[in-house]
C-alpha cells in the first residue's frame, strides 16, 4: 500500500509539473505569437500605404509604359498599377454616384500610376527621397501621398512594438521563476530519496541524471501541449477575425514551436539539475525543514 501511495504521489507530482509548465510555455508562446504578428501586421499595413503618380497630359504611351516598368523594377516598389483616365472616372463615378464626365462634357482626371511600397521603405524619410526621384521624370506632374497616415503608422508601430516587447520580456522573467519554483517543489518531495542514494555511494552525476532526463521529457511534453493550445487559440481567433489569416506565416510558427520546445527543455532540465544539487548539499537534519 505504501509503495502504491508513493507511486501515485510521484505521478501526481509529475502531472502537476507538466500542466504548470505547459500553461507557462503557452503564455510565452502567446507572447511570441503577438510579437511576430505585430511586426507582420505593421508590415502589411505599410505595404497597403501607397502613393499616386499623376502624369502630364502630354505624356505619350511609350513614356508611360517605360515609367511603369521602371516602377515595377524599383527596389522600393511592391506593386505599380497603371490607371487610365477612363478607369479613374469610372472609379470616381462608383464612389460618388454621379456621372461628372457627362455633366462636364470631358474627363478632367489625369492618367496615374498607383504605387505600393515595400514595408521597409514605407517611412517618412524613404518616401521623401522616392518622391524627389520620381518628380525628376519629365512626364510626372505630381506625386500625392498621405504623409500624416505614414507618420501615424510608423509612430504607432514603434509604440506597439515596444509595449509588446516589454511585456514579453516581463513574461519570460515571471515564467522562468514560476517554472523553477514548480520543479523545486516537485523535487522537494524526493529529497529523502536523493539523500539516501548519496549516502549509499551513488555519485552526484548518477543521481542527477534521471531527474534531468525527466525534466527534459517534461519540458518536451509541456511544449507540445503549449503549442497545441496556441494552435487552438489561433484557430478560434482567425474564425472570428479572418483578416488575421493574411499575416499568418507558417515558417515563423515553426520557428516559434522550436523556440518553445528548446525553452521548455532548457528551463526544466536546468531547474531539475539545480534543485537536485541543492538537496545533495544539505545535511540530514536540514531535510526536515
Amino acid at each position: 500500500m505504501a509503495n502504491k501511495s508513493t507511486i501515485s504521489k510521484l505521478k501526481t507530482s509529475s502531472a502537476t509539473v507538466i500542466v504548470s509548465l505547459s500553461l507557462v510555455l503557452f503564455m510565452l508562446a502567446l507572447g511570441g505569437w503577438f510579437l511576430i504578428n505585430t511586426k507582420k501586421l505593421t508590415g502589411y499595413l505599410k505595404e497597403n500605404i501607397g502613393f499616386q503618380i499623376y502624369l502630364k497630359e502630354t505624356a505619350n504611351e511609350s513614356d508611360i509604359e517605360k515609367l511603369r516598368k521602371d516602377m515595377d523594377a524599383a527596389i522600393y516598389v511592391k506593386s505599380a498599377v497603371y490607371k487610365s483616365k477612363e478607369e479613374a472616372a469610372e472609379e470616381m463615378k462608383k464612389e460618388t454616384g454621379d456621372d461628372f464626365v457627362a455633366f462636364l462634357g470631358y474627363n478632367p482626371l489625369p492618367v496615374s500610376i498607383n504605387v505600393n511600397l515595400k514595408s521597409e521603405y514605407a517611412n517618412p524619410d524613404s518616401v521623401a527621397w522616392i518622391e524627389k526621384e520620381i518628380t525628376t521624370n519629365r512626364i510626372v506632374r505630381e506625386v500625392v501621398y498621405q504623409k500624416v497616415l505614414i507618420d501615424n503608422v510608423n509612430d504607432n508601430a514603434k509604440k506597439i512594438g515596444l509595449i509588446v516587447l516589454f511585456f514579453s520580456g516581463l513574461l519570460v522573467v515571471v515564467s522562468v521563476g514560476l517554472i523553477n519554483n514548480t520543479i523545486r517543489l516537485s523535487i522537494y518531495s524526493k529529497r529523502f530519496l536523493i539523500h539516501t542514494m548519496y549516502l549509499v555511494g551513488a555519485t552526484q552525476g548518477f543521481i542527477r541524471k534521471p531527474f534531468i532526463l525527466k525534466g527534459i521529457r517534461n519540458g518536451v511534453i509541456s511544449a507540445v501541449l503549449a503549442m497545441g493550445m496556441l494552435a487552438a487559440f489561433i484557430y478560434v481567433v482567425t474564425r472570428y477575425i479572418p483578416e488575421l489569416l493574411v499575416v499568418q506565416d507558417e515558417n515563423w510558427l515553426l520557428i516559434l514551436f522550436g523556440i518553445i520546445i528548446l525553452t521548455g527543455i532548457i528551463i526544466s532540465g536546468l531547474s531539475s539539475a539545480l534543485s537536485v544539487r541543492k538537496y545533495l548539499r544539505l545535511k540530514a537534519e536540514d531535510l526536515y525543514f
